[in-house]
């Protein structure tokens, strides 16, 4: 009976060291997932149904890939306005919106040095690959720290960090203020990609190797439909008034004679316009895991994507152009080959994929117009003049408006004073003034900005997108479907409209679970769930929640 006790005790201390062991492991994982690479990918301009439109032609690989084997969120929107390119990418980065991390937009007035100033231009750096200024750039603009900043702080700068976009601003914000590297593509005449001396003093060997390998070359070719032009039915018909033609084309139509139209739009930067520049894009991504050694230990690494001819082809060619269409259908097999590629140097569930856009896009205007459906074109140089007219009426100045841009309205401070005139005054006059303008649907004073809550609707929007120190002294927003533009032809962005809110939000890789949600996220909350996979801090400036649904566990 002893031998028995002792045996049935022993048992017991087995199964519970056992437990407590297996307790422990599942615990750690639980707290602190660790991919070995983390792709951030952002599709510019990429509205939500661009998914359920394209479907039935997307493969297997990409963006279905994505849906079957990870977790999609339907009803992802930005919760402020501009939905701009820059402020978009730093709001997915930094979990945060413009009110606190700064970049208000691509470029903005600047009140203390009294000029338009560019989201991450820096003259105290150097370009970096090329002789021209493209490279005089750093992420010094931005307020606030990204996930990938605070992943080089939870690694003590183990984990490398690297930006990859056509656009500098895009391959720059995302990649934070402490990152490895950040490039992006000149274009012109050499076609190479390049950085600046905020990053490195020289081009890293496999970035010149790839630079002299003449990648681009490969894409100076007729730009064709991908698939029979005829089943391309979500589409209008190619040749329609809505579209904007290349340099030297006739009309805006398939083929498009990449070689012809060469010299006269920009010669490697005519590939930032076509599809072909995603493609390009994937090539010096899958160059800078190799250069890099991404993914290559256990310390996790961080490559930021930026797919940005998606936007350039959106602005000439709109929303429902066969161009849009065959630009998606391309892109899902870059992301095929991307997904691939990462299989097989990294791992099959060794990674974590996030996909999501920096805005979405209204359709073109006069598209709407044609239809009787709300939409239009604002003037913004009437707009001006009529604003002026008023406050000279009214005050006795045509000097009050130091800047208009970003539909916000900036007063000459100094012309204020000189008059004995309250900032509130004026502003308040002005708001009350252009609400009653055609096109015009809601303006708020910066005063408002500042002093009130608001707690929905675009007022809501407006306030999340407002700086204290860099927004303007009026805010206001245009009718629904209306855009400021002396063009009649592509698309934009900006507004807190739903066409310009709704993006798509997909996970895939280690550490999420299969599924879907209807429910309203928002773009902070990117950066919460991916902080929240890692088991690191949040950006300085976070606002969002996790999405635990995506998450295992």
């Amino acid at each position: 009976m002893k031998n028995y006790y002792t045996l049935v005790g022993a048992l017991t201390l087995i199964i519970s060291v056992t437990t407590n062991k297996l307790a422990a492991q599942q615990a750690s994982t639980h707290i602190n997932t660790k991919p070995k690479l983390v792709v951030g990918i952002v599709v510019d301009q990429m509205r939500y149904d661009y998914l359920p439109r394209f479907w039935s032609k997307y493969g297997q690989g990409g963006f279905k890939r994505m849906v079957s084997e990870g977790f999609i969120a339907k009803n992802n929107h930005f919760n402020y306005v501009p939905t701009k390119t820059a402020a978009g990418h730093t709001s997915v980065y930094t979990g945060s919106t413009p009110k606190t991390h700064g970049i208000i937009g691509n470029d903005w007035y600047d009140k203390t040095e009294k000029r338009m100033v560019y989201c991450t231009e820096d003259a105290t750096v150097n370009s970096v690959g090329t002789t021209s200024d493209a490279g005089k750039m750093s992420p010094r603009r931005m307020l606030s720290s990204t996930m990938t900043d605070q992943l080089k702080l939870a690694t003590v700068s183990k984990g490398k960090v690297i930006g990859v976009s056509l656009k500098d601003r895009a391959s720059i914000l995302p990649a934070g203020s402490a990152a490895d590297g950040a490039y992006w593509f000149e274009g012109g005449h050499d076609g190479n990609w390049i950085t600046s001396t905020y990053y490195v003093q020289q081009l890293p060997e496999w970035v010149q190797k790839f630079n002299d390998s003449d990648a681009a070359e490969k894409y100076k070719k007729t730009w064709n439909t991908l698939y029979d032009i005829k089943t391309y039915t979500e589409s209008l018909p190619d040749d329609n008034k809505f579209e904007g033609a290349f340099r030297g084309e006739k009309a805006p139509v398939f083929p498009h004679e990449l070689k012809k139209l060469w010299k006269d739009n920009g010669e490697f930067s005519l590939l930032k316009s076509v599809p072909y520049g995603n493609s390009l894009t994937v090539d010096f991504a899958e160059a800078a895991v190799n250069g890099e050694n991404l993914g290559k230990d256990d310390i996790t690494d961080f490559l930021a994507v930026s797919f940005s001819s998606t936007d350039y082809v959106g602005h000439q060619f709109g929303v429902s152009a066969k161009e849009t269409e065959d630009t998606y259908l391309r892109l899902d097999n870059d992301l095929a080959r991307l997904f691939s590629f990462l299989d097989e140097k990294v791992g099959k569930g060794n990674y974590t994929v996030f996909l999501t856009a920096d805005h979405a896009a209204v359709e073109v205007p006069s598209y709407l117009e044609s239809l009787e459906i709300p939409g239009g074109y604002e003037n913004g140089k009437d707009f001006y003049n009529k604003v002026n007219t008023f406050l000279k009426d009214t005050f006795g100045s045509d000097k009050l408006i130091e800047n208009i841009s970003n539909d916000q309205i900036f007063l000459n401070h100094e012309e204020l004073k000189d008059l004995k005139l309250s900032s509130a005054e004026v502003e308040t006059a002005i708001a009350n003034e252009i609400v009653s303008y055609k096109n015009i649907a809601e303006a708020y004073t910066g005063t408002a900005m500042r002093n009130q809550q608001f707690t929905k609707g675009l007022a809501a929007k407006l306030q999340m997108g407002y700086n204290f120190k860099r927004s303007g002294d009026v805010l206001f927003a245009l009718e629904p479907g209306y855009i400021t533009s002396s063009g009649r032809t592509g698309t934009t962005h900006g507004s807190g409209y739903i066409y310009d809110t709704h993006t798509p939000l997909l996970f895939f890789g280690k550490g999420i679970k299969h599924g879907e949600t209807a429910q309203l996220t928002q773009i902070p909350d990117i950066a919460a769930t991916i902080c929240t996979l890692l088991g690191i801090s949040f950006p300085s400036g976070e606002a969002g929640q996790p999405i635990t649904q995506a998450l295992e566990n």
